[in-house]
């Protein structure tokens, strides 16, 4: 059934104003003033609320597994909670185990997205680069719709590439218009920092952070940057928490090299404050790269108000705290006694567009428009997903967003969506709430009631990245 939007403030990322919109067959297909309907239209008045698009989170690992541990949510239930949060498109990561090739790692992948409750795309984790996965690389956004590649230069043995893989891996995916994404921590030199404090004794959650400083973020990002360039590669560097990474996004930029820079809201919104809450409760904090020292999210702050910064996604890779009810296996409890074997990850797929706006728009000034390009046109765009999501144009997708920008409320674990058992943010008073969300065409959120299904999301192809450096 056709629906109608009445007398919404539509904002996309370049317009801002009220108008009606009709929604037919999944699309939006008109927009004006006063538009004519028949009586076989759903009609729905948005005065008083903004219409946005759908939120796009290009950096989730829903279903995920490691040797020792696995995310708590599913496909079906971290797209629930994006879908409350504001999100009806994710791009997660999928990650092939060691000796699997890339194309049964894309097959696995889709068949534990089929749960999927809003449109899903991949990226495909990279963790060598001999002959076949190079050939994979090449079918993979040719024939898959895949066309985004992630190399991570921390943890070795595991995900770690090392340089002369990332070069040639690299080059491939710039021959073939797609996108590298990378993870900037020197893996090696923090490996050495663990082994000494575990040495010293030092085991607890705060020790995570104090093994990965800084500076080590800024030198692989610089790395990562020069490889790039040689390559004749775009990157895109993820989950930014530093001024010494992001000041290598900074210079690459002026140089005029394509480098695109994402960060978080916990880097923007919290700070190495949290690890020294009592007993194991730290644990909650820990993720890769940590959260950083105080002065550090001011400097975050000015790139995304200068635009080095592009895009706010989540990371989201979801645990649990306690071991109840689901078992050890997706438990931050694995690392009692010693920081190193403490999942890395936490939740946020829910509560990203209404801390954002909060955050962005309400304390710092950010244009309406400035924030729904980070939240949604600039990944859209970067991923290969624009026009048909991250905007609100004629034959669009009817992904939209009805939000109250001035309902306040109050973050908690017990009222979220995801399978975590707690947030990073508790307690955390906002400005600004979703009221509902439609996903092409079908209202999927309201207020507190869902009304999508598991499985109702669908795979998204993806072309080349369509915005220039």
């Amino acid at each position: 059934m056709a629906t109608l939007i009445r007398n919404g403030r539509i904002v996309t990322a370049v317009d801002d104003y009220v108008a009606d919109l009709l929604i037919d067959g999944g699309r939006i297909c008109r927009i004006g003033l006063d538009l004519p309907v028949g009586g076989d239209v759903t009609v729905l008045d948005a005065s008083g609320l903004l219409v946005l698009p759908g939120g796009v989170d290009v950096h989730t690992h829903l279903d995920s597994a490691t040797p020792t541990a696995q995310t708590i949510d599913t496909f079906g239930s971290g797209t629930v909670a994006a879908a409350f949060g504001g999100t009806t498109t994710v791009v997660d990561y999928c990650t092939p185990l060691r000796g699997q090739s890339l194309l049964q790692g894309l097959e696995d992948w889709h068949r534990r997205r089929e749960s999927a409750c809003v449109d899903v795309g991949a990226h495909m984790i990279v963790l060598d680069a001999d002959a076949a996965t190079l050939q994979d690389m090449k079918t993979l956004v040719r024939r898959e719709g895949v066309s985004s590649f992630k190399f991570f230069l921390a943890y070795p043995g595991a995900l770690m590439v090392d340089d002369g893989a990332l070069l040639e891996a690299m080059r491939v995916a710039g021959a073939h218009g797609a996108l590298c994404c990378v993870h900037a921590e020197n893996g090696h030199a923090i490996q050495v920092l663990v082994r000494d404090a575990l040495a010293r004794g030092d085991t607890a959650p705060k020790f995570h952070a104090l093994t990965r400083p800084a500076i080590l973020e800024g030198e692989a990002a610089r790395r990562a940057i020069d490889l790039a360039e040689l390559a004749g590669a775009p990157l895109y560097v993820v989950h930014l928490s530093t001024a010494q990474a992001l000041g290598a996004v900074s210079d690459a930029r002026r140089r005029g090299q394509r480098v695109h820079g994402e960060t978080c809201p916990q880097y923007l919104l919290l700070n190495a404050e949290e690890y020294e809450r009592p007993g194991f409760e730290a644990a909650k904090f820990v993720m890769s790269p940590p959260l950083r020292e105080p002065e550090q999210p001011p400097q975050l702050w000015r790139g995304l108000q200068r635009g080095d910064i592009e895009v706010v996604a989540t990371d989201h890779c979801a645990f649990c705290f306690d071991e109840q009810p689901n078992g050890m296996r997706f438990s931050k409890q694995l690392g009692i006694g010693s920081f190193n074997r403490i999942p890395n990850g936490a939740p946020g797929l829910e509560e990203r567009l209404s801390l954002l706006h909060d955050a962005a728009v309400v304390q710092h000034g950010m244009s309406l428009n400035r924030f729904v390009d980070v939240c949604a046109t600039a990944p859209a765009k970067l991923f290969g997903l624009f026009p048909f999501k991250g905007t609100i144009a004629v034959g669009s997708d009817a992904d939209l967003v009805l939000f109250d920008p001035g309902e306040r409320w109050t973050v908690r674990a017990a009222e979220h969506h995801s399978r975590s058992d707690y947030s990073l943010f508790e307690g955390r008073e906002l400005t600004g709430k979703v009221k509902k969300v439609f996903l092409r065409g079908q209202c999927i959120v309201d207020g507190a009631r869902w009304l999508g299904r598991e499985g109702g999301g669908r795979f998204l192809p993806r072309t080349e990245s369509t915005t220039p450096a």
